[in-house]
């Protein structure tokens, strides 16, 4: 049973004796809570370990606990600063920065459930520490609890990443679970099943990919059919990657998938299997979801690709506001150094083509021939995860006169990246909540990544005209209980005379019930 998020709670205890003839008034209303236990919304992360997600999870502890710390300047206090799903919007127009408040239904993320995966066994609140990317003071504060939250076994292919990374890879799936590509999904989708029963996890879930870049797999599956029978049929034989079955196994178990690396995990074929039509209850004989039985037919989406956290975000409002201006952008130079493992995992070849690949693209769609964009990023190890960009945009202006602007930039990387992964799996729990398409999901979502792919390819890269496109689809989700809310209000109102005419309700309840009716 749901109720309207602003009812108090001696009307929620009241409303719960009322019967099936009200429940009516609670689903249409707009903006819902689960009774008693809030819905938790799951956040699962593969590479928990690593900085962003060592740094997501310390931040979210920090926020349901309400913690403040010493840093050099001031005291600080928990804050939801970056993540646009959690902070309200500011101005006298109460729209931009921040969304929450704006649009009925945005869960919080104080009240998500963290869970993942990693290669590696080090504890939650070592790793944080090890790090070095939050306040000592923030850290001693979080670490112990950090540390009793259980990482669960990754699955891994060594060909897929770095040399770099090998080593240390010691909490990996093994024996039987590690016998075929089929041995390993379904060794995924139990540690989904379990994981959510241990947390009682009862909203939506996504599953993102914030582990180390792997490699291009050269594996092209044109269909979700010849995707999963590769999965099944296969014994290691196929060039599938961990992401890809990472990817699978959230389809299959009805999560949504972010690929926030920058290999190429999403493809038709993986959009095809994300598309609810294609997993519906009954599917013909020779269909290859059969095998994969019993599978979740719950909306999901798959989202990516790398998200576009720090210089490259900039770089598509930066070049949006050049062409904005009417100029001709020719020249973008940029380099970026820093020394965390992500950049260590990208000092192998072969990883480092699947990064090249999206900061490259991402002008793709304006179709600018004649710009020339240049890209080196650079493994420090002493920056740490303070990551250092530098830009320089050549332009031609009036009769080829040229103008350039310079950036420069300074940020812990995870600091840049952590929000946008609490957004993107607050919009998924939003999306699914709210009937959204896949397509429409993917679109509203481009902002977040350097370079859309799968229902989102060849959206607009301008930062600025991919707001516009999530406000567009926000909009769209909310619109019909808005133009609605006259028709609702009268709807309502009959239906609580009717419970206080059969002895359902009491009058005192039903005035109660008249006050928090729509407006």
């Amino acid at each position: 049973m749901y109720l309207v998020s602003h009812r108090p709670q001696r009307s929620i205890r009241a409303l719960e004796t009322i019967s099936q003839a009200l429940e009516a008034l609670d689903h249409r209303s707009a903006q819902v809570v689960h009774t008693g236990d809030m819905v938790s919304v799951g956040i699962l992360i593969v590479g928990i370990g690593g900085n962003n997600g060592v740094t997501l999870l310390a931040g979210q502890i920090a926020n349901r606990h309400n913690l403040s710390w010493e840093t050099s300047t001031c005291r600080m206090s928990a804050n939801w600063y970056g993540c646009l799903t959690q902070i309200p919007p500011r101005g006298v127009h109460n729209r931009g920065v921040g969304f929450k408040g704006r649009y009925p239904g945005l869960a919080s993320a104080n009240d998500c459930v963290v869970g993942g995966w990693d290669i590696r066994p080090t504890k939650l609140g070592q790793a944080l520490y090890n790090c070095r990317v939050l306040e000592p003071d923030l850290v001693r504060q979080v670490r112990e609890e950090m540390d009793r939250v259980d990482i669960m076994e990754g699955v891994w292919d060594p060909s897929f990443i770095g040399e770099s990374q090998h080593e240390t890879a010691t909490h990996v799936v093994t024996g039987a679970d590690n016998a075929s590509t089929r041995a390993r999904l379904d060794r995924i989708r139990r540690d989904i099943r379990s994981w959510r029963e241990k947390h009682n996890v009862d909203g939506h879930v996504t599953v993102i990919w914030s582990a180390s870049v792997e490699r291009p797999s050269e594996a092209e599956y044109h269909s979700p059919d010849a995707l999963l029978n590769a999965i099944h049929d296969d014994a290691n034989n196929d060039d599938i990657s961990p992401s890809m079955l990472y990817a699978v196994a959230s389809a299959l178990e009805g999560c949504s998938f972010v690929n926030g690396g920058s290999q190429n995990t999403l493809s038709p074929a993986m959009s095809g299997l994300f598309d609810q039509s294609y997993r519906q209850p009954a599917v013909p004989p020779d269909c290859a979801l059969q095998k994969f039985a019993p599978y979740s037919s719950s909306r999901a989406f798959c989202l990516g690709t790398d998200y576009k956290a720090g210089q490259t975000k900039f770089k598509t409002a930066a070049v949006e506001y050049l062409r904005a201006l009417g100029l001709t952008p020719r020249v973008i130079a940029s380099s970026n150094h820093l020394g965390n493992n992500d950049m260590l995992n990208l000092t192998t070849k072969k990883t480092l083509s699947a990064k090249m690949r999206v900061k490259s693209d991402i002008f793709g769609p304006w179709q600018e021939e004649d710009l020339d964009h240049k890209v080196t990023v650079m493994y420090t190890p002493f920056i740490g995860d303070e990551k250092r960009d530098f830009v320089e945009y050549t332009s031609l202006g009036f009769l080829g006169s040229p103008h350039t602007m310079v950036t420069y930039t300074r940020c812990m990387d995870s600091i840049l990246c952590v929000p946008l992964m609490v957004d993107s799996a607050i919009w998924c729990d939003f999306f699914v909540n709210h009937d959204v398409s896949q397509k429409d999901a993917a679109r509203a979502t481009a902002y977040l990544f350097k370079v859309p792919e799968g229902d989102a390819k060849d959206v607009d890269p301008g930062f600025f005209h991919q707001m516009s496109q999530l406000e567009e689809v926000l909009e769209s989700a909310c619109g019909q209980n808005l133009d609605d809310k006259k028709t609702r209000k009268q709807d309502d109102l009959d239906l609580i005379s009717l419970g206080v005419s059969k002895g359902i309700i009491s009058e005192e309840q039903a005035t109660q019930l008249r006050g928090l009716t729509p407006k």
